[in-house]
């Protein structure tokens, strides 16, 4: 029997998201912007308030350990919004000829609790999904299998009849 549960990640999947929209307008070199990318605000470091670090934790801890670098540390998060570069039209399409199709629609990202807030307000395919987990608020990011469990159960889902659309 083929699945009739469809989940989608978000990030690379139906938004496009990029630090590299905003720091563009920052730095005067893309080779500083790429150094701080990988050693200031890394994806590492983005991935712990994925994963439920306040921001204000984080950034502190960054300016820190990186002093002269803290209006473009405290930009990440004060100018977030400008890292989305829009929805993914293809895949947004997808989602909606799948909805329209009686598929049941559910979200599954690694996401900031504090941002994602700002992706829903933006964008209204998200009013298509029968529900959605968001890692930051879950305080366990994937891969963990944990919240793929907390998908599962919240919303009495079986997986065999669930296909999973992610980025990575």
């Amino acid at each position: 029997m083929p699945a009739k549960t469809i989940i989608f990640d978000f990030g690379g999947v139906l938004v496009d998201w990029n630090p590299r929209y905003l720091y563009k307008k920052i730095f005067s070199s893309e080779t500083e912007m790429e150094w701080f990318l990988s050693n200031v605000c890394t994806p590492e470091w983005n991935q712990a308030m994925d994963a439920g670090k306040p921001f204000a934790e984080g950034i502190a801890e960054l300016c820190e350990r990186f002093p002269g670098w803290e209006a473009q540390i405290h930009a990440f998060y004060e100018r977030w919004p400008e890292m989305l570069g829009g929805e993914i039209t293809s895949s947004v399409g997808i989602l909606s000829e799948l909805k329209a199709g009686g598929y049941r629609i559910y979200g599954l990202t690694n996401w900031s609790a504090e941002t994602i807030p700002l992706a829903y307000s933006r964008f209204g395919f998200f009013q298509q999904l029968d529900g959605i987990v968001v890692s930051g608020e879950e305080k366990v990011i994937k891969p963990d299998p944990e919240i793929f469990r907390i998908l599962l159960k919240r919303y009495h889902l079986k997986p065999e009849d669930c296909i999973f659309i992610d980025d990575n």
